[in-house]
């Protein structure tokens, strides 16, 4: 699975709508590899600008997030990708969401 983290310090999982770019890595079940990281061409002074990072993440399933707005929600769910809301580094939203897939595959 390919899982798109929202971030513009290359840091921090960030607002979707505002990343200037995504970490891309690919999981099939070890541990998660870095494919790239994708920039967005966004005006970070301009809002409802979630299409552009949308557009960058086809390829993906799942897409995180600090936060996103309600149309880029809507967008989200209508591309059939996954949204997980969370807050931190780009490294411990990953890691809590492997841990949570692998707890619930196990239930």
């Amino acid at each position: 699975m390919r899982i798109a983290i929202a971030s513009t310090d290359k840091v921090n999982a960030d607002h979707f709508g505002r990343a200037r770019g995504f970490f891309v890595y690919q999981w099939e079940g070890n541990d998660p590899e870095l494919v790239e990281y994708r920039e967005t061409n966004i005006n970070p002074e301009e809002k409802h600008q979630w299409a552009e990072g949308l557009s960058k993440l086809g390829d993906c399933e799942v897409i995180i997030a600090a936060q996103a707005g309600m149309n880029a929600k809507y967008g989200i769910k209508q591309a059939g990708l996954k949204l997980v809301e969370d807050e931190g580094t780009v490294e411990e939203v990953l890691e809590r969401f492997v841990k949570h897939e692998l707890f619930m595959a196990n239930i």
